[in-house]
């Protein structure tokens, strides 16, 4: 019954379209019969893994469908002074996103962690402008007891797109 109404339907679209009209319906009839291939799901490239005893334990950089996410950078180094530590991450961000075909001007999320937010204003004064005119959106937080590992004032990640 279902076949015969098909039947009818497509003899009046004929009659009202043309040779057109059959060209479309034949095309219709054989993407019903064909079966639909699943998109082959993307791959993930990561850069700078960090080994522990052998097993992997994270990557510095992620690259997944045109995004790049970068690892927390910090500065474990003396002095031991806000802006120079946001001078040296902020360095270790741009490297990693160039490596991975991206830039600071494509960040779309920062991620900023502060030893102590008395630092705050300090790590905007160097930060100001790092990102092009249309800065990326910011979350900053002072870490609890214990601080930023490594001994570095600050920590920055961040996701961008390539």
């Amino acid at each position: 019954m279902e076949k015969q109404r098909r039947n009818v339907l497509k003899r009046i679209l004929l009659s009202l379209t043309g040779v057109a009209g059959a060209g479309v319906i034949a095309k219709a009839e054989a993407a019903k019969t064909q079966p639909e291939v699943p998109a082959k799901p993307a791959e993930k490239e990561v850069f700078n893994v960090v080994e522990d005893q052998e097993v992997p334990l994270f990557s510095g950089a992620t690259k997944f469908n045109g995004l790049v996410f970068i690892a927390g950078k910090g500065a474990h180094v003396e002095p031991f002074e806000i802006k120079a530590h946001t001078e040296i991450v902020l360095k270790e961000l741009e490297k990693e996103l160039i490596a991975a075909g991206s830039s600071m001007e494509k960040v779309l999320k920062v991620s900023v962690f502060l030893n102590d937010i008395a630092d705050y204003q300090g790590m905007n004064e160097v930060y100001k402008g790092r990102f092009g005119k249309k800065p990326p959106v910011r979350t900053t937080v002072a870490v609890a007891k214990g601080g930023v590992p490594g001994n570095s004032l600050v920590e920055m990640d961040c996701i961008a797109y390539v």
